[in-house]
């Protein structure tokens, strides 16, 4: 809409007028902001009830060469004083565990943050080892500019040192490719041979330590963890002296283990090393009373309650058969 010899102002004033349901909606000109190349932005404020510090928004547009003014766009706008609904959530960061039935499939994203990938273990003597091995270094742990290599830690307490392929110049820094990452031992290919096979580090994807620290976290603050009520009943004997306590490997095998007490309720689930249950190894069971203790019945079939009968419906017909009948029972 192009309009010649109008004042930008009424201009947009009618426009922001046509869009409202009401003229009453359309409040006064706050003020107009040059957005560039001609395009001017009109706000006028919001009086529409439910739309507090919302905005008016009309765009014109100045053709200084026609001088003309042509109408873009116009919309309602919130500002930073406006009552807006919360910043939308993807469905699937809303779920809670609880919310899933065990036929659901949720599927883990190929950029899950929990996730790294594996290593491959340093077997010598394999032509497709993808870890360096040279037996005439002095040092594995210095690079061919005499540097050290930086040390990358694994959370179960075995150190690996990237190394680049043989013939291959690389930042120590930059991630290896693909799904596997090479690394070489600290000491030798048998030691991580054994490390990997140990911690089980030949997946293709294995947890990262923040992932590993979350779920840690998860666990010990659940219903397993040292706070929960069992806990209480346990006499001061937590599940690390527990004979039915089955230990972890790795990190979290210092604060947790597998509880495998078919009596205890955490059965079959991960319970922290100071969480505890009545059903305790070293917990020894109630001495026997030799004293009979006569407990309330749960029925009681020794009083009988006398119940006063409410008094018969006076109905003619039954009682006019009842004075047919013989006095000796029979039906004649």
């Amino acid at each position: 809409m192009v309009q010649e010899d109008l004042d930008p102002e009424e201009l947009a004033r009618r426009v922001a007028l046509s869009v409202a349901a009401d003229s009453d909606e359309v409040g006064g000109l706050i003020g107009r902001t040059l957005i560039g190349d001609g395009v001017w932005d009109y706000r006028f404020a919001s009086a529409i009830k439910g739309y507090e510090g919302w905005q008016w928004s009309v765009t014109l547009y100045r053709d200084e060469d026609a001088d003309t003014w042509t109408v873009d766009e116009s919309s309602l706008v919130p500002t930073d004083a406006a009552l807006q609904p919360p910043a939308w959530v993807p469905w699937k960061d809303r779920l809670l565990p609880s919310d899933l039935s065990v036929t659901d499939v949720m599927g883990t994203e190929p950029d899950d943050p929990r996730l790294i990938a594996g290593y491959k273990p340093a077997q010598a003597g394999h032509q497709n080892s993808e870890v360096q091995q040279n037996p005439e270094d002095n040092n594995p742990e210095d690079n061919e500019e005499g540097q050290k290599e930086p040390a990358s830690v694994d959370a179960d307490g075995v150190v690996f040192h990237l190394v680049g392929r043989p013939g291959e110049e690389k930042d120590a820094q930059e991630q290896e490719p693909e799904d596997q990452a090479s690394l070489g031992a600290q000491t030798s290919s048998a030691d991580l041979d054994e490390a990997v096979d140990r911690f089980a580090l030949s997946r293709r994807h294995v947890m990262t330590a923040e992932a590993r620290t979350a779920t840690a976290k998860r666990w010990y603050e659940g219903q397993h963890g040292p706070k929960s009520l069992s806990t209480r009943t346990a006499k001061g004997k937590a599940c690390e002296t527990c004979g039915f306590m089955i230990p972890l490997a790795g990190d979290l095998g210092t604060m947790f283990g597998v509880c495998a007490n078919r009596w205890s309720p955490d059965d079959g689930r991960v319970v922290s090393l100071d969480h505890g249950c009545g059903e305790h190894s070293e917990i020894e069971p109630q001495e026997e009373s030799h004293l009979w203790v006569q407990s309330q019945p749960a029925y009681d079939d020794l009083h009988i309650d006398v119940v006063r009968q409410k008094p018969r419906e006076e109905r003619p017909e039954v009682e006019l058969m009842e004075q047919m009948q013989p006095e000796d029972g029979s039906e004649d």
